[in-house]
């Protein structure tokens, strides 16, 4: 019995010391999970690949693209999708994805910039497969449709680049070149948005998330439904009836998503359309009426989206949204 006694009061530290580690294992890789990957940053005599995921690209030219590319110093690579014409399309689906896939799988290839938008890329988000990306993660670059690949990535922890497409970039401001430039190749960003009166004051810290408000809006439910938990959101849009910007707000209020956010920021609400009988608020306004109860900061007037002045935001990375009467800011963490 008392060696019984002995045995069991030798053990019982052993068996809290085990527990304790278990514990501190649990919470470090809880930890881990919830820390976005940044892929590799671009170096001069990197090579990046220009492919399409939506539509198709017969008459753009990317000769702008590719010289602005080239005089960072990067190498191009075009992607077999460039060229081929398929209704709307830039090939089939299995043309489209099959690209993808091979210039996701190459090592050589650094960074994927998606030629341009449209409708698509959710027609192919599940049949690619990310098991070499996840061991060789490369920025992904685009916007409006390529929301669909950035929302997936970011579910699965990495990092992508939210801007300029190369069909954009002859009419793009120098100031939204430079801002890719800047996010590709690792160097402090930071943004100083002058004043707008319809602003909600605050500061707030958290994971930037978000992309073209129809596709955040079409992807809940699926597997590559962001988590807004704590985030900071941004949004932007084009050519919707602003009933649908209502609705579309509404369904991420009731997916809970406005309700677990830290800040909103509103890049531009491009070529908004009414119906005859007038919705009676502007885009800018239903987002404002929609978010009222939020005791959160909200920027508008966001010099990102379908506009010239697209400039660059790193999804998934931390940022400090300040919004105040004099100069609100964007800083990336």
């Amino acid at each position: 019995m008392l060696q019984n006694k002995l045995s069991h009061t030798i053990r019982t530290p052993i068996i809290y010391k085990f527990l304790i580690v278990i514990f501190i294992l649990q919470s470090f890789n809880s930890q881990a999970q919830n820390q976005m990957i940044t892929p590799p940053y671009l170096q001069k005599g990197d090579t990046i690949a220009i492919l399409a995921t939506a539509r198709k690209n017969i008459d753009d030219n990317l000769k702008p693209a590719i010289d602005l590319l080239q005089s960072w110093g990067i190498n191009v690579v075009i992607g077999s999708t460039i060229g081929l014409d398929n209704n709307q399309l830039a090939g089939t689906d299995e043309q489209r994805s099959a690209d993808f896939q091979q210039q996701m799988d190459n090592p050589n290839i650094k960074a994927i910039w998606c030629a341009r938008g449209g409708y698509g890329t959710v027609r192919i988000i599940d049949l690619l497969d990310f098991t070499k990306f996840k061991l060789n993660p490369k920025w992904i670059i685009g916007f409006s449709d390529v929301t669909v690949l950035h929302n997936h990535l970011n579910t699965m922890g990495f990092k992508s680049i939210h801007g300029i497409m190369p069909v954009t970039v002859a009419r793009a401001t120098p100031q939204a070149i430079e801002s890719l430039r800047i996010s590709l190749m690792g160097e402090k960003l930071k943004y100083e948005i002058a004043p707008f009166s319809m602003n909600k004051f605050g500061k707030a810290s958290g994971e930037l998330v978000g992309g073209n408000l129809s596709i955040l809006y079409s992807l809940f439910g699926s597997p590559s439904a962001i988590d807004c938990s704590d985030k900071i959101l941004f949004l932007e849009d084009l050519d919707e009836y602003l009933y649908h910007i209502d609705r579309m707000m509404i369904n991420l209020k009731r997916n809970g998503c406005l309700e677990s956010i830290k800040g909103i920021i509103v890049g531009s609400m491009t070529k908004m359309k009414d119906n005859d009988i007038p919705w009676g608020k502007n885009a800018i306004e239903i987002i404002d009426d929609v978010t009222k109860k939020y005791n959160i900061p909200i920027l508008y007037n966001f010099p990102a989206g379908h506009i010239q002045d697209n400039r660059a935001l790193i999804l998934g990375n931390k940022v400090t949204l300040d919004v105040n009467a004099k100069l609100s800011t964007v800083v990336f963490e």
